[in-house]
């Protein structure tokens, strides 16, 4: 499908909302933007992206104010708070700011949510290029229950598919690269909103701008993963993931029910990386103003299973506020290399809550990924039967302390710290092994 080839690989950025909630500004966003290129760019992480009420000028945290005014033009459509984002005066919306970000090599992208501003339908206002009105094509019915900025937009109603048109129009002027549309893949209330997904795919398909389309909020309904596959470039498997364990380890059983779906330019998402200095302004996560709360072993196994599985990479954080670890977290290349190269990933065995994933690589190459999510240190083993291989002439390579492991002959075996992991790649294999085990994770 065309719109696959927007995303090859898992998409890799930065999103405001773990740090600032619905408040970022663009002084924030454009300093994050000069942290990535400056620090990231060259491990593959391009998209920064502006998430949910960017068109709110009174927004004071991830707290939403029901029912206030936002910055929107005659068309019905919700444009930049111009007392946040300066650069938006005399009607230029978001492409001061894109240019800015593609001036550095990067790409740009920005959250909305499904349907039409309520108060386009109050107000009655004009659809671009139809003769109907914001009243017309509304569904006042089908409404977000954590958010009062939208109601849904009747697909059968004459204007509906111009509406979305010229969102997705006055996106591609301001040079949006990526959009993530929520309270749509699980609206909570209704399920997944199917139609409203195919009129944005149509919409941007027609707008003449590639742009990836991320779809939120989850878990997704896998039971819809052809509709979601065929329409957009990831869809979330979780509601919003925060830094407490609970939902760390429930990612797991998500990650082996969708592991079947996934592959170039279709990426089932596990969310964001709450990593770094989060909650600057959001009160979401239970916690405000923090680094996570994940232990250094969590993040090492969190960014195990994101890699090995392939989901997007979006980290949560403010940039600028890095520490080296966090930093040698998001830079490591060999681990990078896995989640950009690997594919299909499946789960080898859990028992007792010990858990190993393999994956392919290149022709001689697969991935291991050990995983202990129990309370107490253990030793998580996979032998070279259960891998399918027969361990002559092995090179085996420790991703994450980037050195090699000698003396290994007929199984891989480790003591790990509690919520620990360890990544391995495994090079040099037989190309009979490699034809086989390909065929396996296809």
């Amino acid at each position: 499908m065309k719109h696959h080839q927007y995303a090859l690989t898992p998409p890799m950025g930065w999103n405001s909302w773990d740090c600032y909630g619905a408040t970022v500004t663009e002084e924030e966003v454009i300093g994050n933007a000069d942290y990535m290129a400056e620090h990231l760019k060259k491990f593959g992480w391009e998209y920064v992206v502006v998430d949910i009420q960017w068109s709110e000028p009174g927004a004071v945290s991830s707290a939403y104010r029901p029912f206030v005014p936002l910055d929107m033009d005659e068309y019905s459509r919700l444009v930049p708070a111009v007392n946040r984002f300066p650069s938006a005066a005399d009607g230029q919306g978001f492409k001061p700011l894109a240019d800015y970000v593609h001036g550095k090599g990067l790409k740009f992208g920005i959250h909305i949510m499904r349907g039409i501003p309520r108060q386009a339908v109050h107000q009655n206002t004009k659809i671009l290029g139809s003769n109907v009105r914001a009243r017309d094509i509304a569904k006042p019915n089908s409404i977000c229950p954590w958010n009062t900025d939208m109601y849904g937009v009747d697909h059968t109603k004459e204007g509906a598919q111009a509406y979305y048109n010229s969102l997705f129009d006055l996106y591609a002027e301001w040079g949006v690269d990526f959009v993530k549309v929520d309270d749509i893949a699980d609206s909570k209330l209704y399920g997944i909103h199917a139609e409203e997904i195919k009129m944005i795919r149509k919409a941007i398909d027609q707008c003449g701008r590639p742009m990836v389309l991320s779809l939120s909020p989850g878990p997704a309904p896998i039971d819809h993963a052809s509709l979601l596959e065929e329409n957009a470039n990831m869809w979330r498997m979780t509601d919003d993931f925060w830094d407490l364990w609970p939902p760390l380890y429930d990612m797991f059983d998500r990650c082996y029910k969708w592991s079947k779906n996934i592959g170039p330019g279709y990426w089932p998402d596990a969310d964001m990386l709450p990593l770094g200095h989060i909650g600057i302004r959001s009160v979401d996560g239970g916690a405000s103003d923090r680094y996570t709360r994940f232990t250094k072993d969590e993040q090492i196994l969190m960014m195990t299973l994101w890699s090995i599985f392939r989901s997007p990479l979006m980290f949560g954080g403010e940039l600028r506020d890095n520490d080296d670890w966090t930093l040698s977290l998001i830079t490591n290349e060999e681990v990078l290399e896995a989640h950009r190269n690997g594919f299909g990933a499946r789960q080898v065995y859990r028992e007792n809550d010990k858990v190993v994933w393999t994956s392919s690589g290149d022709k001689q190459t697969i991935y291991v990924a050990l995983f202990n999510l129990t309370d107490n240190a253990s030793k998580i083993t996979v032998t070279f039967d259960q891998l399918g291989i027969n361990g002559e002439e092995i090179e085996i390579r420790d991703l994450w302390n980037k050195e090699n492991i000698d003396d290994v002959s007929h199984e891989l075996s480790f003591d790990i710290s509690p919520h620990g992991a360890k990544f391995l790649k495994l090079t040099n294999l037989s190309e009979q092994y490699c034809q086989r085990i390909t065929r396996l994770n296809l």
